[in-house]
């Protein structure tokens, strides 16, 4: 864990983030060596695990927190059985800087030998007047008379700050760390569980310190790649920082790939491809520049080769079916049609969230729109939010429906897109949270 880089992009993924942490995690180890591993925030959409499915990849590693653990900090060390000889245990702990770990034959810790256990085995041994009991003799008893039984177990994949009060009030300068099983799996001491290496970071796709993985802070971030407003996390060093004007991470990825003199192997070359399409609505988006097309062609030419599980498509054609495996409302849970592509923002002493449906035709909308609403409603006062809002896109016909959450401020009044019967507002022509919704949104609450 500590020589690794994680490449991950915010919250409730879409498949840009997805695509975007894999692409570059890849080049970051094919072009700069680093030991690069593409994770996620989060559990993936259906239309990610749609592509990733179509083209037999393996998801990112799920991280949903920066914070130290315990394995990150222990060493496995050799052990002993309980009626191993005790002389066995000082060879040992000669090798280990003093410790001898004492395991039962089913894995599980008995008791730790160190300098304080020996002394106390060899005060009660030879008792203040010392006998006619030799070392020899001593040596040669069995492990479990000298180990400590009562040293502390902390779980592997505990997170080390959940535990420090309890750390710094014990007299312990050794601790086990053990699986979900209680079965051994290392000793940590002190000194390393109170400066524990931090995870290295790259962010992609996001660069705001709320739709990031949790405890960000504790993280070392080393640089933000992104295409979205600046709304940074603050740093005590000097990072390397991207964030350009262009309708998706995977086309910066792409554009560096290029620039290596680098190409994807045709799977990840798809995945970029899809984030891409996924994100500019196949290259119809307001967001999208002349580099995304470039960036398309690019990636489909990578993409679409013999041998490739790609082979024979056409850029309209995946893209359609990617959109397609994304969207509807008919077979998902109203709170997870909600909280599942959903950005958080602060503005104006408001806080609020947008998340982000697409469908194939809004007459559908209709029949879910009571349940929606319950739900946008139920996420707002979960999470503490002024209000939140649900853009529900019409990826066919480019247009959408906006539905906001019950007792909202006044100064949405205002927003130009006319209220409708059912109490959602018709947003003719709107696709992109990012370039057409959110300024809007922000200017009113701002002003």
């Amino acid at each position: 864990m500590a020589n690794k880089t994680f490449v991950i992009g915010h919250v409730n993924p879409d498949t840009d983030s997805i695509a975007s942490a894999m692409g570059y995690a890849w080049l970051l180890r094919e072009r700069d060596g680093a030991e690069a591993v593409a994770a996620r925030a989060g559990a993936l959409n259906p239309q990610s695990a749609w592509l990733l499915k179509q083209l037999k990849l393996d998801p990112p590693a799920l991280l949903t927190d920066a914070s130290p653990r315990f394995e990150s900090v222990m060493q496995r060390l050799d052990s002993l059985r309980p009626d191993a000889q005790l002389g066995l245990a000082w060879t040992l702990a000669s090798k280990t800087g003093g410790i001898a770990p004492v395991v039962d034959e089913d894995g599980k810790p008995y008791g730790l030998i160190n300098g304080f256990s020996l002394f106390k085995y060899f005060t009660k041994t030879l008792g203040p007047q010392p006998g006619e009991t030799t070392v020899r003799e001593m040596m040669s008893a069995p492990c479990k008379d000298a180990a400590d039984t009562n040293v502390p177990k902390f779980p592997a994949s505990g997170h080390i700050r959940d535990f420090l009060n309890r750390i710094l009030r014990d007299e312990t300068d050794e601790y086990w760390v053990v699986d979900e099983n209680n079965v051994y799996l290392g000793i940590a001491r002190q000194r390393e569980i109170l400066n524990p290496p931090r995870l290295k970071i790259i962010l992609v796709d996001h660069n705001e310190p709320r739709q990031a993985i949790a405890a960000l802070e504790e993280a070392e971030l080393l640089e933000i790649l992104d295409h979205h407003r600046l709304g940074n996390p603050h740093t005590h060093t000097p990072i390397r920082f991207t964030v350009d004007i262009v309708g998706s991470t995977s086309t910066l990825v792409s554009e560096q790939t290029a620039e290596a003199g680098l190409s994807m192997p045709p799977s990840l070359a798809g995945a970029l491809l899809a984030g891409l399409l996924s994100d500019t609505l196949i290259l119809t988006s307001p967001t999208t520049t002349q580099r995304d097309k470039d960036a398309a062609d690019r990636l489909s030419r990578w993409a679409f080769v013999g041998g490739s599980p790609l082979k024979g498509e056409t850029i309209e054609s995946f893209g359609k079916a990617l959109l397609s495996a994304g969207a509807g409302l008919s077979n998902r849970d109203p709170n997870e049609i909600v909280s599942t592509d959903i950005k958080q923002y602060e503005a104006g002493g408001f806080k609020l969230a947008i998340a982000q449906a697409e469908v194939t035709d809004l007459l559908q909308l209709a029949e879910h729109l009571a349940p929606l609403a319950q739900a946008l409603d139920e996420l707002k006062d979960k999470r503490g939010l002024d209000f939140a809002m649900l853009l529900v896109t019409d990826i066919v016909r480019g247009t959408s429906r906006l539905i906001v959450s019950s007792k909202a401020t006044p100064m949405l009044n205002d927003l130009p897109y006319p209220p409708l019967p059912d109490g959602t507002r018709d947003a003719q022509g709107v696709v992109s949270r990012k370039k057409q919704l959110l300024p809007v949104v922000l200017g009113l609450l701002e002003r």
